[in-house]
């Protein structure tokens, strides 16, 4: 199964265990995040009929906060024991899957990453248990960082210790703490996104999200 886009990496012990819990009900299902970063999994269920993917609320797999999808966008269809996407044209624009464009009938396959307009779902195949455990719970350890990242991130988490709402530490506050440029503060937070897969999410979400991520895969000391 290939990696998943850092976006759809699991962020937590709960989510792999969602995960696992879907796979074990022997049916496909796909991993997707909604608008606001949470993860969401869609069970195919039984293999009759077909299952339509838009932006209109009425479809059975809908994507009603991306812009960029068309009310009706495309439809999952079970031809045997097989799913397919199929989007002969009712796209604004376009199916990809794995980063190529589809025209017509696309045979999906364990992991495949389907992109409509800006959304990504994960193709999973029934009964994976054991890549879903191992290889996603890989991924919840944190990615190896610099000695200057690892400063950034434990100013940043910092402020969360005086209790469960207080907010991480501003551009400035991390600058002056660490006596180094807000610039450089910058720079190293837009590589610390990337590193723990929040660089897609909303602008005003990834700092609260960069600290709870770091926090849970012990990138700092519990504080």
């Amino acid at each position: 199964m290939p990696p998943l886009p850092p976006s759809l990496r699991p962020a937590s012990a709960a989510e792999v265990a969602e995960r696992l819990e879907a796979s074990r009900r022997g049916v496909p299902f796909h991993v997707l995040r909604d608008g606001e970063g949470r993860q969401r999994l869609v069970d195919l269920g039984e293999r009759d009929g077909a299952r339509a993917i838009g932006r209109q609320p009425s479809t059975d797999i809908p994507l009603a906060w991306d812009t960029e999808v068309s009310r009706v966008h495309a439809v999952l269809e079970a031809i045997g024991d097989e799913w397919v996407l199929v989007d002969d044209g009712l796209s604004r624009n376009g199916s990809f899957v794995n980063g190529e464009r589809i025209h017509g009938r696309h045979r999906l396959r364990d992991g495949d990453v389907i992109r409509l307009g800006g959304s990504l779902l994960a193709y999973m195949a029934a009964g994976n248990e054991e890549l879903v455990a191992t290889a996603r719970t890989r991924e919840l350890e944190p990615p190896p960082l610099s000695p200057a990242q690892q400063r950034v991130l434990a100013a940043l988490c910092r402020p969360l210790a005086a209790g469960p709402f207080a907010a991480p530490a501003s551009n400035r506050e991390i600058a002056d703490a660490l006596v180094i440029s807000v610039d450089t503060v910058k720079s190293h937070l837009h590589d610390l996104f990337a590193l723990f897969g929040v660089a897609d999410m909303p602008q005003n979400r990834k700092r609260a999200e960069l600290a709870r991520r770091a926090l849970e895969r012990g990138a700092v000391p519990a504080m």
